[in-house]
């Protein structure tokens, strides 16, 4: 009796519009990045030259160089603006004083045996570490997409294709985060907490 009362009388997990937005534009935009930077790539590999491996074409998106092309940097912008947005939003409500790793994240990895203390120590460091990568991702693909104009961001990174490792490189960072953000997620508040991220 006492334990069907305690499931209907637990407050499931909730989570403001704002983020649900933002997880629903990241996941798109990101999709769409992921599969047209495969299209381009295969144009010109980044490892190999125009012999390397080359991605099958049921994983790209755009039909052919140009095509990746429009799709990628569209996506780029979506992507960048939405960031931005909610960078804003999480200052503005001063969520970042649980999104972000403190000093306390730190020591808890250092001390805690509390399971969920070190959970939500891990979660943070992840969450934190994501954003440097995340802007150097956008800020050699802005590199990549105007190398002209944009010259000195070419020049920073040596020369064009070091700038295309980094970038390229960028990739399976961010979807390793993905993977791990789900998953200390879903340890953290089970699946009702990743789900409200959505619904």
């Amino acid at each position: 009796m006492s334990a069907s009362v305690t499931s209907k009388t637990r407050k499931l997990p909730t989570q403001a519009l704002g983020a649900k937005i933002f997880h629903w534009l990241n996941i798109i935009s990101l999709f769409i990045m992921l599969t047209s930077g495969l299209q381009i790539y295969n144009a010109n590999p980044v490892f190999g030259g125009r012999s390397g491996w080359h991605i099958p074409p049921i994983f790209t998106l755009g039909g052919w160089l140009a095509g990746g092309r429009h799709w990628h940097f569209a996506a780029m912008w979506i992507f960048s603006v939405n960031l931005l947005w909610y960078g804003l939003y999480v200052f503005i409500t001063r969520r970042w004083r649980h999104r972000f790793v403190a000093v306390n994240d730190l020591k808890a990895l250092q001390k805690s045996h509390n399971s969920k203390r070190l959970i939500y120590a891990w979660h943070r460091i992840i969450y934190t570490s994501i954003i440097p990568i995340m802007l150097l991702a956008i800020f050699t693909g802005i590199g990549m997409y105007k190398p002209a104009q944009l010259s000195w961001i070419v020049d920073i990174f040596g020369s064009w294709q070091a700038l295309r490792i980094v970038h390229f490189s960028s990739v399976p960072i961010v979807i390793l985060f993905a993977i791990l953000h789900f998953w200390l997620g879903k340890k953290a508040g089970g699946e009702k907490l990743t789900e409200s991220m959505f619904w």
